[in-house]
Parts: C-alpha cells; sequence; structure tokens
C-alpha cells in the first residue's frame, strides 16, 4: 500500500488529484490536508510515503511548512505541486529537502511518472530545470539574485514584494519582528541592494509575488 497526503487549499483541487492518483496507482491510499497546520497534524499521527505539497496556501505557505517537515520527518519524501514555474522556486525548494517540483499545468501522466520515480528513491526534475542545475554546478555568475537567498530569507522577499510590513510578516512566519528585520537586512546585503522599494522593484520585476 501507498501511502500519499495531497496538501492544497483548493478542495476541488485535491478531489481532482486523488480521482487521478487512485486510478493510476494501484494499491494508494490518500489523505487531504488543507494547510500547513493540518499537514503537520497528519505528519505527527500517521505514516505517509510521500506528500504532495503546494506552495500557495493562506497563513503559512507551503516553503515554510517544508522547512518543518524536514525537521519533523527528516527522510518524509515530498513533491512541490505548484502554479508557480520552476525559475521560481524550484532551485529553492530543492534546497530546502524537497525531492521534485513540478508546475499544476503538468499532464497527469507526468505527475504519476513523478510520483513513481520519487518513491523508487529518485528526484524529480523537468528537463528545463535539470539543465539549469547542470549549468549552476559549473557557474553561479549567472544566476538570478534571489537564488543566493536562503529559503527563509527568499519567502521574506516574497512577502515584501507583496507589500506585507515586517509586524504581518512576523505574525503569519511566527517570527518575532526583530528577526524579520534582521533577515530583511541580510536579503539587501546579499542583493546589494539598500532600501525595501529596491527589494520591491525586484521581486516585482522577477514576478515573486503570490
Amino acid at each position: 500500500m501507498i501511502r500519499l497526503l495531497i496538501v492544497d487549499d483548493h478542495a476541488i483541487l485535491r478531489k481532482g488529484l486523488i480521482e487521478i492518483l487512485t486510478r493510476d496507482l494501484p494499491g494508494v491510499v490518500c489523505g487531504e490536508a488543507e494547510n500547513a497546520e493540518t499537514l503537520l497534524i497528519q505528519v505527527r499521527s500517521h505514516d505517509w510515503d510521500l506528500v504532495v505539497l503546494d506552495i500557495t496556501m493562506p497563513g503559512r505557505s507551503g516553503l515554510d511548512a517544508l522547512r518543518d517537515l524536514k525537521r519533523l520527518r527528516p527522510k518524509l519524501r515530498v513533491l512541490i505541486l505548484s502554479m508557480h514555474s520552476e525559475d521560481q522556486y524550484g532551485r529553492l525548494v530543492l534546497k530546502a529537502g524537497a525531492s521534485g517540483y513540478m508546475n499544476k499545468e503538468s499532464a497527469p501522466q507526468d505527475l504519476i511518472g513523478a510520483i513513481r520515480k520519487i518513491l523508487g528513491g529518485g528526484r524529480y526534475v523537468s528537463a528545463n530545470l535539470a539543465e539549469r542545475l547542470a549549468f549552476d554546478s559549473l557557474d553561479d555568475s549567472d544566476r538570478p539574485l534571489h537564488e543566493t537567498l536562503s529559503s527563509r530569507e527568499f519567502e521574506i522577499l516574497r512577502m515584501i514584494t507583496e507589500g506585507k510590513p515586517a509586524g504581518r510578516i512576523a505574525e503569519e512566519l511566527h517570527l518575532s519582528v526583530t528577526t524579520v528585520s534582521t533577515h530583511r537586512a541580510h536579503i539587501l546585503e546579499k542583493m546589494r541592494m539598500t532600501t525595501t522599494s529596491e527589494l520591491m522593484h525586484y521581486g516585482l520585476s522577477n514576478h515573486l509575488a503570490s
């Protein structure tokens, strides 16, 4: 039996995924979670072989939840299934411990193939992302500035791009305002910028907002 946990805030999408997975993966059993909090409850309460996780959800994001997942269950495999392009998040989620990244526009058979590969012990990335990762290992000079950030720093940059003040960011990420301000200072330093306005302009230009 294969146990999969589907994490997405859209109930219709969860039901559609479960229909596809139970049809094409013999012996699969699927659970559901609509946000990061429910996800962590499910992971603490049950054993799962794979989590299929969205990034953009109300409250804590999937990227934030991924960090908690890897601390709680380091060996648990996670496939990120997101509306965001792999150029935005692909490398970041792999660095954070995900076993694969896939866009929601992918064909159902590609999703099944990705899940089979990950359950078999491999990692899944598209041919385009695999090529970019290969080039990254040879030369970091052409990488976008935001890919020099840690996953936490990137999440804060994304929220800054959305116009959220430090207090709101701190509340959503369960951090202190001081910690958020410290992360912001590190982001500015790494990206060679001096103001929040520059960060927002960069984020909007690179489509980092949800």
